[in-house]
């Protein structure tokens, strides 16, 4: 049972798939990290781990944030303790699996690239427009995926609202109710510990939901992001050796490559296009299987 459970995680990471990578980076980041902190604890320097926060966390001072621009992405990938990157990678694992068959694996990466930007613009909005901040806002950082986490799994709960998801212990529930619960747990916690983290997942949230409004009106703003990403990607994948094949198909030339790859995408659109309208489960089994196929593709 073990070697299995154990077989499973690894294929999942070797697959390459947009969603592993993502869960794979915040893991090793999160190891990193916790082997530096251990470090600086057994050379009774701990405040030096603080620094590495300040460093890579995003501040709540727009003037501090000028000076480093890179802490608006670098935050998104940082965790302080285990519970916190354990319900994170959860929630993204389950919510990024459903996103990816329902919306593709491409528009997975610019989801939660720019959710965890809107919870970056709300946590430094906050923290320099209320009063109650005030006092706070030239030393507050925030670090964690939850608003990128939680953009994903809006997201994909506002794209099919009545998919059910089963929880244990509790059963089948609709994922608009999930995801209301988190919106809702974060607004009424935001006078408790950890407000500028609540305000953060709320404009994850409103990008979640903001995104499958604007995709359901013809526009992707993320997709530009993710092409970005994709090209940053194949610079650093290995090649694969060129080999010799004898095949009796012929050569095909651009021009019917391109005409291919169209009405692939065409295939795609019409897909997508039917589960906003009728659901998931009204696809047939061959369509399915074009999803399946072409959301598994980088």
């Amino acid at each position: 049972m073990h070697s299995s459970i154990l077989s499973e995680i690894r294929d999942f990471f070797a697959r390459g798939s947009v969603l592993a990578r993502l869960i794979g980076i915040n893991l090793a980041v999160f190891v990193l990290v916790s082997f530096v902190r251990v470090v600086f604890f057994l050379a009774d320097a701990p405040s030096a781990y603080d620094g590495i926060i300040n460093w890579f966390g995003v501040p709540s001072n727009t003037s501090t944030l000028l000076l480093k621009p890179w802490t608006t992405i670098s935050y998104m990938f940082l965790h302080f303790d285990f519970f916190h990157i354990f319900f994170n990678m959860i929630v993204l694992y389950v919510g990024g699996r459903i996103f990816r068959d329902l919306l593709g694996e491409e528009r997975l990466t610019g989801t939660y690239i720019i959710g965890g930007l809107m919870g970056a613009f709300f946590f430094i909005l906050s923290y320099n427009i209320f009063p109650v901040f005030s006092q706070w806002v030239g030393m507050s950082v925030a670090i964690g995926a939850s608003a990128s986490v939680l953009a994903i799994f809006v997201a994909a709960a506002t794209f099919k609202p009545n998919y059910k998801l089963n929880i244990i212990i509790i059963g089948p529930i609709r994922l608009k109710y999930i995801a209301l619960f988190f919106v809702i747990l974060d607004l009424i916690s935001i006078d408790k510990a950890n407000s500028g983290g609540h305000l953060a997942h709320l404009g994850g949230a409103l990008w979640g939901f903001t995104y499958i409004s604007l995709l359901k009106n013809g526009k992707d703003p993320g997709k530009w992001l993710s092409t970005w990403v994709r090209a940053i990607g194949s610079l650093f994948r290995k090649k694969p050796r060129m080999r010799v094949e004898y095949t009796n198909q012929r050569p095909v030339s651009d021009e019917e490559y391109n005409k291919q790859r169209a009405e692939r995408q065409k295939q795609m659109d019409n897909i997508l296009d039917k589960i906003s309208k009728h659901g998931y489960e009204s696809l047939t089994k061959e369509e399915k299987e074009i999803l399946f196929k072409m959301s598994n593709k980088n």
